[in-house]
């Protein structure tokens, strides 16, 4: 009985070592260049900003935060982007799911001469995480977050879970 408890206790402890925490997981995955901004500050000065999201097209018709530019991550391209974005003092926020993906599009556009970009910590997942509203592809609030894979999904605490 004691070894069936022991098994269990180590199987336990193993799983959730295994769950790593959102900050490991993105100091894991980005080199850190740009500046994260939370949530909450984003939701306080949202109307000062200008938001870009770094998912690709389906994604962001799933859901996006309200006023966003799809600009892609596959697709991402500086030159269409800049007429959109004349003041490279501006605030800009980029977010992708996690905050992985759009770190490599804010470096781009930090390349390109932007001085003012900041990086969505945990992306749209956390923003809905966060019980904050995310729009679809009819500019109406939904639950739905695409989440890119299954793998990425389990970041998702809130919402309903699209993969397609």
């Amino acid at each position: 009985m004691k070894n069936i408890f022991l098994f269990i206790l180590i199987g336990v402890s193993i799983s959730g070592f295994s769950q790593k925490k959102l900050s490991k997981l993105l100091k894991q995955q980005n080199q850190e260049t740009i500046p994260y901004i939370s949530v909450e500050a984003l939701s306080n000065e949202k109307e000062n900003v200008i938001l870009l999201d770094s998912r690709e097209e389906k994604e962001f018709k799933t859901s996006h935060l309200q006023d966003a530019i799809c600009v892609g991550y596959d697709s991402f391209n500086l030159a269409s982007i800049q007429p959109k974005l004349p003041n490279k003092d501006s605030k800009i926020v980029v977010y992708c799911s996690l905050g992985i993906r759009s770190e490599d599009v804010a470096e781009k556009l930090k390349k390109a001469g932007y001085t003012n970009v900041y990086n969505l910590y945990g992306g749209i997942f956390e923003w809905k995480n966060n019980d904050l509203e995310v729009l679809n592809s009819q500019e109406k609030t939904t639950d739905s977050i695409h989440t890119f894979s299954k793998e990425w999904s389990r970041w998702l605490k809130k919402g309903i879970k699209v993969y397609e």
